[in-house]
Parts: C-alpha cells; structure tokens; sequence
C-alpha cells in the first residue's frame, strides 16, 4: 500500500503538558490517557473528540512531579487545550496541569519544553499549625503532611 503525498497527510501539533500532585499519588500512563479522553468526550462529545484525535506519545510521573507530550491535529489545538484544562483528577488523585507549549514536531516539543520532570525535591520537617510535621520540599512549595493528607503551602507558610 502505498503512502499519501505530503499535502493530503494529517498535520499535528504536539502539546507539552507539566503534571503536578502529591508527593503519593502514583499516576499511570494508561490512567492518564483514559482521564483525557474522558474529558475530550465530556467537553467536545463524541464527534468532536474523535476530530481532536487526542492521542498521549510519553508520559513520565515520578515524585508529585511529571511531564508528558499529547498530540493533537492541527487545527484542534485550542480544543486540545480546554480539554487538557478540565482534567482535574486521575484515578481519584488531584492533578493539577499546566501546558509548557506547543510546537509542530515532537523533536522541537522536547527540546524546547520538556526537560527532567522537576527540580530536586526534599524530605524534610517543617513547623506548620504550631507542629513539626513532615514536608516534600519542592523550589518555593511545600506539601505538609497532616493527619487527613497533603496540605500545599508556600515556604513562608512554613516558618
């Protein structure tokens, strides 16, 4: 079979995305892939999902902290966007999600925008609600753990 000449080929964008959670969550590829496509049904319907062709190409999730490429057709990008925007939870973990990018080939995606999933991140206690409690320390933000979970603070919120 052969292939189709370049002008009647379909055209992508390729969307960087940051992932940021608690330092517990573990965070799938599959169950991420499923939750955006459940957000593209939800947002876009059926019809429109399908257009968007939301497709994840790599994912990493390591630490609270991860990263991950997803394709979308060309002109489907601002779609893309809203879509990526409504994911708020992946397998019942709170994400939160931020788009680094956009770029038309996967080799200018990565080089441009994606980098190791974070910077270093700590172990260390804090004095946070007049206690020492224990912290994943992480640039400027601080996960304090408590008694019902992880509590995101600032490091002046720390001291």
């Amino acid at each position: 079979m052969k292939h189709l000449p370049k002008h009647l080929r379909p055209r992508w964008r390729y969307l960087a995305v940051g992932i940021e959670t608690w330092p517990d969550a573990e965070i799938r590829r599959r169950a991420f892939q499923r939750a955006l496509w459940y957000a593209a049904g939800n947002l876009l319907g059926d019809a429109g999902s399908a257009d968007a062709d939301l497709t994840l190409l790599s994912f990493s999730h390591d630490d609270g902290e991860g990263e991950a490429i997803v394709r979308a057709r060309h002109g489907h990008v601002d779609d893309a966007r809203a879509v990526i925007g409504c994911v708020s939870e992946v397998d019942d973990d709170p994400v939160g999600i931020r788009i680094r990018g956009i770029s038309g080939t996967v080799r200018a995606c990565e080089e441009r925008y994606m980098g190791r999933a974070g910077g270093t991140s700590t172990q260390r206690d804090v004095a946070f609600e007049d206690a020492e409690r224990s912290a994943v320390v992480r640039d400027d933000a601080c996960d304090v753990r408590t008694e019902s979970g992880y509590v995101g603070a600032a490091a002046f919120d720390t001291e």
